[in-house]
Order: C-alpha cells, then sequence, then structure tokens
C-alpha cells in the first residue's frame, strides 16, 4: 500500500529512481492538484530544480496546479472553432457556470478551461465534457451538455446495447473467483475488488457485463487519481501489462473464464479497458472508473 506521509511517498519514489510524473500523480491524488508547497517539497526532496518540476506539472494536461471541480469542460478556440463561433459557446460556459476560464465553481462541481486545439476541426464548436466530445455545439446546447455532465456521460442501456457481454473473472494472481452475487451492479453479480487511494482503501464493484461502464464504490475518488486495485482474496495487486492504451496509467488484470483476459484502467476518468482473447486485443471504452447511477461516489 501507499505512505500516507507526503514527504515519505517522495523519497520513496526517489530512491526506487521513480518519476517525477509519478510523485506528481500520488500529490494529485491525495490534494486534487498540485499544492506549490508540495511541488517545493518534491524539488527539494528530489535535487530537481522546481524550474524543471512545473514544467512537468504544466506540460501534462493531468495535472492541475489549482482546484479542479468534479466535471472538466473544455471549449476549443482553435482558429476552425474560432470562425465557426468558438468565442461566443466559451462565452454562453462562462454564463451558466458563472465562472471564467480557468476557473472552478464555488461548488467544486465544474472546472472550466479554454484550449487551442481538441482535434476535431471539422467538427467544430467543440466542447469536450468529461472526456466526451459534443460537435458543431451552439449556444442553445450549451445547457444540455452541463446537464448531461451532472447526471453522468456514461449510461449504457445494458439490455439492448450488443456491445454488452457477460463475464465471468477470477484474480490472475490466486484465481479465485473475483464474482460477487451479494452486491449486484447491472442487475447482475458484480466483479468484487478492494480499491486503494492513499491511506483509503473501499470496496469497488465492476459491472460483469463488458462495455457497461456501471460501478459502485466506497470511496470518493478524484478525477484523474491513479488507483490501485487488489484482489479481496490473496490482497495482491492486480497489475497487469501492458499499461492502459488510452492514458498510460497501470491496468488491473483478471482472468475471464474461457481463457481470455480483462484489463480495466486503474485512473478513474478513464474508460478504456481491454479483452484478450486467444491473444487477440480488443480496446474499447466504458468500463474504466467513470462516473455513472450506480457510483455512490
Amino acid at each position: 500500500m501507499r505512505q500516507t506521509d507526503t514527504e515519505s511517498t517522495s523519497l520513496s519514489h526517489a530512491d526506487r529512481g521513480g518519476s517525477i510524473i509519478s510523485i506528481l500523480e500520488e500529490i494529485q491524488a491525495r490534494h486534487g492538484y498540485l499544492p506549490a508547497s508540495e511541488l517545493q517539497r518534491v524539488a527539494a526532496e528530489t535535487g530537481q530544480s522546481l524550474v524543471d518540476i512545473y514544467g512537468v506539472a504544466t506540460f501534462f494536461r493531468a495535472f492541475s496546479l489549482t482546484p479542479r471541480g468534479r466535471h472538466l469542460i473544455s471549449a476549443c478556440l482553435g482558429t476552425a472553432c474560432h470562425v465557426r463561433g468558438g468565442p461566443a459557446i466559451a462565452k454562453e460556459l462562462e454564463r451558466q457556470l458563472g465562472i471564467r476560464a480557468g476557473e472552478t465553481t464555488p461548488d467544486r462541481e465544474f472546472t472550466l478551461e479554454t484550449v487551442n486545439c481538441l482535434g476535431a476541426c471539422a467538427l467544430g464548436p467543440v466542447v469536450v465534457a468529461d472526456g466526451h466530445y459534443f460537435s458543431k455545439v451552439r449556444a442553445s446546447m450549451v445547457r444540455n451538455i452541463l446537464d448531461r455532465a451532472r447526471s453522468g456521460l456514461e449510461t449504457t442501456d445494458v439490455r439492448t446495447d450488443q456491445r454488452i457481454i457477460p463475464l465471468e473473472v477470477n484474480c490472475a494472481r490466486c484465481n479465485h473467483s473475483l464474482m460477487d452475487s451479494d452486491r449486484l451492479v447491472d442487475d447482475r453479480a458484480s466483479i468484487r475488488l478492494i480499491v486503494s487511494m492513499q491511506s483509503q482503501h473501499g470496496r469497488l464493484s465492476l459491472s460483469s457485463l463488458y462495455g457497461s461502464c456501471s460501478f459502485a464504490c466506497d470511496l470518493e475518488i478524484p478525477l484523474g487519481t491513479v488507483t490501485e486495485l487488489y484482489c479481496p482474496h490473496c490482497q495482491t495487486p492486480l497489475t497487469g501489462v501492458p499499461p492502459c492504451g488510452e492514458c498510460g496509467a497501470p491496468v488491473a488484470s483478471m482472468f475471464v473464464n474461457g481463457g481470455a483476459v480483462l484489463q480495466v484502467c486503474s485512473r478513474r476518468g478513464c474508460t478504456a479497458h481491454m479483452l484478450d482473447i486467444n491473444g487477440v486485443n480488443l480496446w474499447s471504452a466504458g468500463c474504466g472508473i467513470e462516473s455513472s447511477a450506480e457510483s455512490t461516489s
């Protein structure tokens, strides 16, 4: 398990030759952002210059130097989006949220940012809410986008979606069944894991329907946090390889009855997961630690 003291955590990474990125991930998981005092501590402990530490913190969009809300809204102001009304969309977002770009609402529900390009120029103006793209946005659509972010953007109809595949999984270490019939998710037995976030530990129940994003968790896990996932029986980490194909975070690896391997990203907010069937890797989205109606966080 991770150490709870920031100083000893950073030193342990430095002693193992771990990267600055790993240290910053732990700090952000603890605070929800990167406080200046913690960056100064990292510089002192690792021997890296404060300029270099800030360089890493500002280069990766996963890091934030200020507290972020539960939902991240990004409005594109790149050239293509700009000429199609992007600035007006950004202004409408500011008006409805009551904040300026770069700020977080007082209730810590929304953070609003503007970006230079989101890579979807032909679909502009573009707004991204919690990683989900909305194209050709008009001012009249802003309210709906915010409402959908509040209610959860990963709701899946497991009764009609043909991408849904029922799975039964075992621990990749002790081979004990991870199925939990006492806690249902999507009206089926869930996949029971232990989730660890710094000094906090709790039960995480994932939907056993591959392609569904539904889950229930005892902990409130901030978006962007890289968690550690453990078998509830042998208590060993379920770390698999390779890392997540979407964000590079560690994945939890589990055996699927029938010979396949299921890998789920450990970063909250990343919905990537992979089903490896006889060596054929099928990447998808919707089963990572994201928000959903089943979530208690």
